[in-house]
């Protein structure tokens, strides 16, 4: 049996949204928690475009890749993000990085539904 969690977006920071994403993406909130498990858990989250993202930090924090050649280091901020990728994107993106880094990681990211 699928559990099915809705998470609205609208007027909350974006780290708060992951953490509790993760964690139920993760089964945390099940009594019968193993890491080795992928749980049956569909999230869903609703108004992605209307997290609170202060100005400020959104200019100030910086992402960054590398191609993996010399000079290759590229950064883009988080406004650029947003304008470039989306919100749903975004919120991807953060849930994916707060998910452990094991071979489970890309499994229990298809449980995410992320709309704007």
């Amino acid at each position: 049996m699928t559990t099915k969690y809705t998470i609205d977006a609208k007027g909350k920071k974006l780290g708060r949204i992951a953490s509790s994403a993760a964690a139920l993406l993760m089964g945390k909130n099940s009594t019968a928690f193993s890491k080795n498990k992928v749980f049956d858990v569909r999230v869903h989250i609703t108004n992605a475009s209307g997290l609170d993202i202060n100005p400020k930090k959104a200019r100030a924090t910086i992402f960054y890749r590398h191609s993996g050649y010399p000079g290759g280091l590229k950064e883009i901020t988080l406004a650029e993000y947003i304008v470039k990728k989306g919100y749903k994107e975004l919120v991807r993106k953060t849930i994916f990085g707060m998910l452990p880094t094991n071979t489970l990681r890309s499994k229990i990211i298809k449980n995410l539904v992320v709309t704007e």
